[in-house]
């Protein structure tokens, strides 16, 4: 029927094939980030945490018979031109009491700038059950040329947090937007 020639097919379906893996390529690395999010919410790897409003956080019943310790590190990636701390380094808490602690953030730069912080929270066991209602982290940072600034985070830890849970570390990555 047709005047095609079998090589002529075979062109035509690697050319097809060809036109069809960059694009499928191009559309897997676009979902990845969205799916690993999805992924890490679910299973609460990577030390991925939640939020919560502050009337869902009242509601919570307090177990003021265990006390957990928090732990708060801070990270600069790479070359970014920025001091960044915690104000305080430990505290301890009582599971399903919301808590209010800062970060203190200082762009070293003579020219203003944009920051993004990224959380992780260990052990990954933990980090379902680690809740924010106010944080730095949920919106990008702009800083004027030599700004510093104290920035909240307000958490809860859930009362389901496991048991051999004792201590929480709280990271956050400060990354500079270009």
């Amino acid at each position: 029927m047709s005047n095609q020639t079998q090589p002529q097919r075979s062109m035509r379906s690697l050319l097809t094939k060809l036109f069809l893996v960059p694009i499928m390529m191009f559309g897997f690395g676009y979902l990845m980030v969205p799916l690993y999010d999805i992924f890490c919410d679910v299973t609460g790897l990577n030390g991925k945490t939640g939020a919560i409003s502050e009337a869902k956080a009242s509601q919570m019943v307090v177990n003021t018979e265990r006390e957990i310790k928090i732990q708060f590190t801070s990270n600069i990636n790479q070359n970014g031109s920025w001091e960044f701390r915690p104000a305080q380094s430990i505290m301890t808490v009582h599971p399903g009491k919301p808590y209010t602690t800062t970060f203190y953030a200082r762009n070293k730069l003579n020219e203003a700038v944009t920051s993004q912080s990224i959380p992780s929270v260990t052990p990954n066991k933990a980090a379902a059950h680690f809740d924010k209602m106010e944080c730095f982290c949920f919106t990008e940072q702009k800083f004027a040329a030599l700004e510093e600034r104290e920035m909240p985070v307000t958490f809860v830890v859930g009362t389901a947090v496991p048991e051999e849970v004792d201590t929480i570390t709280l990271a956050y990555t400060l990354f500079t937007k270009k």
